[in-house]
């Protein structure tokens, strides 16, 4: 696995504390959403199809921050929108990391250059930087060339300042398990920390509505993918048991309170692909939120959602009760 051992050591102690404690549902991950406005135009995102009057609003320093204490988990992803165009964000990370806060920034990185001198390394800091494929592949999905080379280019800038860095690749029903893989290694070889990756949501307001993975097509495709990268270094930022969920060895349910999200209108009901309204407080999202709608055979929404936002702190939960059971995982391989 590309998850480093204090950091898992740190979950696994959370998760321990939250066990004994008794609580029944609780964050692993804080989707800390500062901004919709974003600098591309992906076929598969709906954030960005927001009227100007949303794109141009921002969380506060002070709003970011109070999420982190409010939520209380040990991590915290910043994804977008483009954090990058944020002004005030070095100090939204400053102030999370201060927390002691594992932060993920999750960037298309093409304002690395410009803005990362206003970042500090730290072992608390990853830059988590999004490629769904290797040139012609993502610049297509981006809908602008020459973003591949640049996010490259801007990997290698970000390893030698010293940061850690992983990155974010979403497949969609087109995907070529051969052309995957190349993607894989060309990770690999850059030296990247861990690959996260996950089948694609469909987004209700995404232009491109005719490339989702399905739950059969996502099987089979992760199944195909991870047997050709059988005796290679791959390192994923993943449970080895949502890996195993991805080949469809495990059979979970959703999990949506584990990666809450707060953005420009609170907290988002009831995660961050489904919008069905927003809560106030985090309080409130957890204890007036109906979780028992959500999920595979509850919610037609839900049917062919395979995404580590809901379904990586279901597989995080099992390992940290069943050892055993993971480390066999990860011994046989999941394919």
């Amino acid at each position: 696995m590309g998850i480093p051992a204090v950091q898992i050591a740190r979950i696994g102690a959370y998760i321990m504390k939250q066990t004994l404690k008794g609580v029944k549902r609780y964050p692993l991950v804080l989707m800390l959403e500062p901004l919709f406005q974003c600098n591309l135009r992906c076929k598969g995102c709906g954030k960005v199809e927001q009227p100007a009057s949303v794109l141009n609003q921002r969380l506060s320093v002070e709003e970011c921050e109070q999420a982190a204490l409010e939520c209380g988990a040990p991590i915290v992803s910043i994804p977008g929108g483009e954090p990058l165009l944020h002004p005030d964000l070095p100090e939204i990370v400053r102030r999370l990391t201060a927390q002691k806060r594992f932060v993920y920034l999750c960037t298309n990185a093409l304002l690395v250059p410009e803005r990362i001198h206003e970042f500090t390394p730290s072992p608390y800091l990853t830059f988590n930087v999004h490629l769904d494929g290797l040139a012609e592949r993502h610049d297509a999905l981006v809908c602008r060339e020459g973003t591949f080379d640049q996010a490259t280019a801007s990997i290698r800038q970000l390893l030698d300042k010293g940061f850690r860095v992983t990155t974010n690749s979403t497949f969609f029903n087109d995907e070529i398990p051969e052309r995957a893989a190349a993607l894989f290694d060309h990770l690999t070889a850059l030296g990247v920390e861990g690959i996260t990756v996950a089948p694609g949501f469909q987004y209700e307001g995404a232009r491109d509505q005719d490339n989702f993975l399905g739950l059969d097509r996502s099987k089979q495709l992760f199944q195909r993918i991870f047997a050709l990268g059988k005796g290679k270094s791959w390192r994923f930022n993943h449970s080895i048991l949502y890996l195993d969920f991805l080949v469809g060895n495990q059979d979970y349910a959703c999990s949506p309170w584990g990666n809450p999200t707060r953005n420009v209108f609170g907290w988002q009901r009831p995660c961050y692909l489904l919008d069905d309204g927003y809560a106030p407080t985090f309080k409130d999202l957890m204890e007036r939120t109906d979780w028992d709608r959500y999920g595979r055979g509850r919610d037609p929404r839900c049917a062919e959602c395979m995404v580590h936002c809901g379904y990586e702190p279901t597989a995080v939960m099992d390992a940290a009760k069943h050892p055993i059971k993971a480390l066999l995982a990860s011994l046989r391989g999941v394919v």
